[in-house]
């Protein structure tokens, strides 16, 4: 999409914008952005290792479900 090297302020109002969740693997997103104001849901994954992450598909699409706009949710795989 072209957004390379986009921070996540500018980021996340891309995103808002086309998206209605934003996957992150980025652990101080929650403490660098104001998420109060952001109308896009939130996943926060633990890693952003593709080959780890989907071996977890299911567990993501799981906690994704019933997900709502301006929520923030923290996935953890067992």
């Amino acid at each position: 999409m072209g957004w390379d090297g986009v921070k996540n302020g500018q980021l996340l109002l891309l995103a808002e914008q086309d998206f209605e969740v934003f996957l992150t693997g980025d652990k101080n997103l929650r403490y660098q952005q104001n998420l109060a104001t952001r109308q896009i849901a939130i996943v926060l994954l633990p890693t952003t290792h593709w080959p780890t992450l989907r071996q977890h598909v299911a567990t993501i699409q799981t906690a994704m479900g019933g997900l709502q706009s301006r929520q923030f949710i923290e996935v953890e795989f067992t």
